[in-house]
């Protein structure tokens, strides 16, 4: 987290992030783009970039902003986007300005120094880079109560039928989260549907009439974004990220890779300049 000024110099294309960040523009103008939208960054107002977009930076004079880059994986595994309806633009109410600057005296020594988001989003400290320890409990529940309050306003209300998804989603946390714990291991529809106590046949229906996807297509989705993350966060090689995410055969692993990214592993990882 930080506040910067910007410049021309500020023009990026093809950034995709393994974290989501949070803008609050204060003066100038540029433009950002993502999920086949373009945002125009106007002052008195916070927007939202999803993790693992690909997504596109601009500013053609004078650009400046607060910023906030976080994890948004929950518990079970799942993005928050995963679960609910979101906008990526909203007017800043009065006092947000107020919030941004309690985060930065609350966290010090957070900014970012290099302003190429492909640089700085693909080094392996950034998941201990997440983590403070060292902060004071008051410190750290303060920044999370601000966090939540600032990510708040990008919410949309549910409906019915997001209101019934994501009551089942809660039946199905348990199981999410074993597969997110686990995802090194070899698993079975079986012992997912062990875990949920459910018959496998009752268990699969389940999970598609939920989650919208059968739970081994599940698996293996977890999988391969997992290995996304880890192939911008770690010097691994390609053969030991597809042991850690379990598909130990590389040859297999690159084939689901690239028909899930339309890219092979190593091109991808090129792309975002690792290595």
């Amino acid at each position: 987290m930080g506040f910067t000024p910007l410049d021309q110099q500020w023009q990026y294309d093809r950034v995709i992030s393994p974290f989501s960040r949070m803008y609050l523009i204060t003066d100038g103008e540029g433009w950002v783009s993502h999920n086949g939208q373009k945002f125009v960054l106007k002052p008195g107002y916070l927007y939202l970039i999803p993790s693992f977009t690909y997504s596109r930076y601009h500013c053609e004079e004078y650009l400046e902003q607060f910023y906030l880059t976080f994890f948004d994986e929950l518990e079970e595994g799942l993005s928050i986007y995963e679960t609910r309806p979101v906008r990526y633009e909203v007017p800043a109410l009065p006092h947000d300005r107020l919030l941004f600057e309690r985060l930065l005296a609350l966290n010090p020594n957070r900014a970012i120094i290099e302003k190429d988001p492909k640089l700085y989003d693909n080094r392996p400290e950034i998941l201990s880079f997440n983590q403070r320890a060292d902060q004071p409990l008051p410190d750290y529940l303060e920044t999370n109560g601000i966090l939540l309050q600032l990510f708040s306003r990008f919410l949309e209300g549910q409906t019915d039928q997001e209101n019934r998804r994501a009551q089942g989603l809660h039946q199905l946390s348990a199981v999410l989260q074993f597969i997110n714990r686990n995802l090194h291991d070899k698993l079975t529809i079986e012992q997912l549907a062990e875990k949920a106590h459910l018959n496998v046949d009752y268990f699969s229906r389940l999970f598609l009439s939920i989650v919208g996807v059968r739970p081994m297509d599940y698996l293996i989705n977890k999988r391969l974004e997992r290995a996304q993350l880890l192939m911008m966060t770690s010097r691994s090689s390609l053969k030991e990220i597809a042991e850690q995410v379990g598909i130990p055969n590389i040859y297999y692993f690159s084939r689901l890779f690239k028909r899930r990214f339309q890219v092979p592993p190593g091109e991808y990882r090129s792309r975002a300049r690792f290595g």
